[in-house]
């Protein structure tokens, strides 16, 4: 990743915490750089988390069914999206 896709950022945490972190990093041969990526990881990991969960909540009272049938029409017109675009760059000269 180039230098200028970076974004520097402070953080604050307990001494506790950074310790913990680092003591995992370390154990598992991470070096000082590993840290950067591990905290990119896991917020990107706790917005996955989020979103499922906020989606869950919003499809709480809808029919099983209704949900279901909505998934798999959507899960096919993705598909077949991508099926084209993949038929689109083999198709180029």
């Amino acid at each position: 990743m180039p230098a200028s896709d970076l974004t520097r950022l402070t953080i604050s945490w307990t001494k506790d915490t950074d310790l913990a972190l680092r003591t995992y990093l370390g154990s598992q041969g991470m070096k000082k750089g590993d840290l950067s990526k591990f905290i990119e990881d896991a917020v990107r990991w706790r917005l996955f988390d989020q979103t499922v969960a906020t989606i869950k909540d919003r499809n709480a009272d809808t029919d099983p069914e209704v949900l279901m049938e909505l998934i798999d029409t959507t899960v096919r017109d993705v598909r077949r999206e991508r099926a084209k675009q993949r038929e689109a760059i083999t198709a180029k000269p």
